[in-house]
């Protein structure tokens, strides 16, 4: 892995260093996410997605606060955003800037159904020319030192027509000053369906020569995470669901790259450290009411390292009050026992936990 131990991904202006990074996830890529996968070795993150209404109509409050927040501990940081309208996407865009985020993500790959709906994520894959003036409007709107990057999956369906508008796009965007371009090895009428095409991503790869192409799909090891820059040749991948649950799989990646072993998974009593940041961190951004809720999903996750991972999902999915997370620590963490690699596959659907997210 000599060779992914020499990459060091860049986009712009902006140094990322290592190459596996945290890509947005909708529900779950906030604040408190993002720092404990800083903590754990990925070198940038995105936040989830953002909509552009939302940005220009809410600027203060605690729903601003969950969104908006940035922290200096965990720069580089990309804000991603999504919408219909290609009016609003520059305003928007720069309010992200303002709030602190070295990055500006355009979301062209959302395959919900509701999103889809609104004309928004995945639809534009389906119309390059709003795709490409939105894509304009946010180079335009924002500091030249700013980059802006693209997520895309590989086009609506397997058609030709939506692999025409799919090189279309890319190379449009490109041209108009996009550092980088996020590609998933899925179409969007797949959402999360069946393998990730990543025989599409080298193609794209050489298709655009030295530009900058991360590699999204199916990375839920360490190891995927490496093969997938070493099969493709792509600058970098970002890992979404592959991450939930599991921050370590960026450390353990640094070390595969390095040479070294896998390191093993991480003990009872090194999860339950993270878990206790991780939560403390939410309840920084949300207080204890709201945090002990929506840490519930991410408790479900860290489940899957347990070596007793029905009991200990089952424990977390019964909390409903913040003293419930201490017993849940002190029933299941108590003795330091060896943990266990995450199943490297997903949930039902495909999706975090079942439900439906904008990513990976």
């Amino acid at each position: 892995m000599s060779t992914i131990t020499q990459r060091e991904l860049n986009i712009g202006p902006v140094a990322i260093g290592f190459p596996v990074v945290q890509a947005a996830l909708s529900g779950y890529s906030d604040w408190a996410m993002r720092v404990i996968a800083r903590r754990l070795g990925a070198s940038y993150t995105l936040c989830e997605v953002m909509l552009d209404k939302f940005i220009l109509d809410v600027t203060r409050g605690p729903k601003s606060r969950r969104y908006m927040h940035v922290t200096d501990e965990e720069h580089p940081v990309g804000g991603q955003l999504m919408g219909a309208d290609p009016e609003r996407f520059g305003p928007a865009a720069l309010k992200l800037v303002e709030a602190g985020f070295d990055v500006v993500d355009i979301n062209f790959g959302c395959p919900v159904k509701k999103v889809l709906g609104r004309c928004r994520g995945g639809f534009h894959l389906s119309q390059p020319e709003v795709a490409l003036e939105i894509v304009q409007r946010v180079r335009d709107a924002v500091p030249p030192q700013i980059p802006v990057t693209v997520k895309m999956r590989r086009g609506i369906d397997n058609s030709v027509e939506s692999r025409d508008k799919f090189f279309t796009i890319l190379d449009g965007a490109f041209e108009r000053g996009v550092a980088a371009i996020t590609v998933h090895g899925r179409t969007v009428m797949q959402r999360y369906l069946g393998p990730s095409r990543w025989e599409f991503l080298a193609e794209v790869k050489r298709h655009v020569g030295d530009r900058t192409i991360l590699g999204s799909g199916d990375l839920f090891s360490a190891a995927d995470c490496l093969a997938m820059i070493e099969r493709t040749g792509v600058d970098g991948v970002t890992v979404a669901r592959g991450a939930i649950g599991n921050p370590w799989i960026f450390q353990q990646a640094r070390a595969l790259a390095a040479g070294l072993p896998l390191p093993p998974p991480p003990s009872l009593h090194e999860q339950a450290d993270v878990i206790r940041q991780h939560y403390a961190l939410a309840d920084e951004l949300y207080g204890p009411d709201r945090c002990t809720s929506l840490m519930r999903k991410f408790g479900i996750k860290y489940a899957r390292l347990h070596p007793r991972y029905l009991e200990a999902r089952d424990a977390y999915i019964q909390i409903r009050q913040p003293g419930d997370w201490q017993q849940v620590l002190a029933t299941h963490y108590a003795a330091d026992e060896p943990g266990q690699y995450p199943p490297c596959e997903p949930d039902a659907e495909g999706t975090p936990g079942g439900g439906e997210s904008c990513e990976e």
